[in-house]
């Protein structure tokens, strides 16, 4: 079941990235083909054909997982600068790619690249779940690496939180708009889930796979209904439509 949903969740992502080629060709929003793409990308690895070909190619040192977790923060960050643009929210904006989203992005940056260079990941393993080495010292280091890998996305998700709900209050709106709001309301709290996760018993940890899944189709689809949405809509922002005053939660066509 697991194997089927992350199967699943690629062929979404990789579908969503092809359909975005032609206006990518074209010199159009080519970041949303890259959010896409990149996501492509990160599904793949996280799938055991995937992973274990790059990483034995790679040395079997697991190298491959890191790889994995800043593709996961590229994609993410790019995600979640162009929802906050798009949605019209300068806070979010600021708190993503400002000083202190660089700041928090560096931090974590380091506290993703320590650990794993600490700890000792020979032996291939996707998720890392299996590694040769189980010592409870080994075991710690790897549990930092991880709870840092899904601090990041978790972040972004939160800053996202008031401009998506904003956008969710404003009925006037595009149907469209307003349900991609709503899958990307669901891939956010999916990520901040998800960073909670860890607490879940052994025998549930299944679960993570699921919430992983439901944030990447979440994210994914909600950006792409969006995109309809904006190419129903043509160039109108929400000034246009409802004469409304910039504020919190103001919509215009992702750039």
């Amino acid at each position: 079941m697991i194997a089927f949903l992350q199967w699943i969740t690629l062929a979404v992502c990789g579908l969503l990235a092809a359909a975005r080629v032609p206006s990518a060709v074209r010199g159009q929003n080519r970041s949303l083909f890259g959010i896409f793409v990149l996501m492509t990308f990160a599904l793949a690895l996280s799938i055991d054909a995937g992973y274990t070909a790059l990483d034995s190619f790679l040395g079997g040192q697991n190298v491959a997982n890191l790889i994995l977790r800043f593709v996961i923060y590229g994609a993410v960050l790019l995600a979640g600068y162009r929802i906050a643009k798009g949605f019209d929210s300068a806070r979010s904006v600021w708190f993503i790619v400002g000083p202190v989203g660089m700041a928090v992005l560096a931090a974590v940056s380091v506290a993703t690249v320590v650990p794993f260079l600490m700890a000792n990941t020979a032996g291939t393993s996707t998720g890392l779940v299996h590694l040769r080495d189980q010592s409870p010292h080994n075991t710690d280091l790897i549990r930092l690496y991880t709870v840092a890998g899904r601090f990041y996305p978790s972040y972004v998700a939160a800053c996202l939180l008031p401009p998506i709900l904003g956008v969710l209050k404003r009925r006037i709106l595009p149907r469209l708009v307003r349900a991609g709001a709503a899958m990307l309301l669901v891939g956010a709290v999916a990520m901040i889930v998800l960073s909670l996760s860890d607490m879940l018993p052994r025998r549930l940890a299944y679960l993570q796979y699921i919430i992983s899944s439901t944030a990447v189709l979440g994210l994914a689809v909600g950006l792409a209904l969006i995109w309809v949405g904006r190419v129903r809509a043509g160039t109108k922002s929400l000034r246009q439509l409802s004469g409304a005053s910039e504020g919190p939660g103001e919509w215009r066509p992702p750039p």
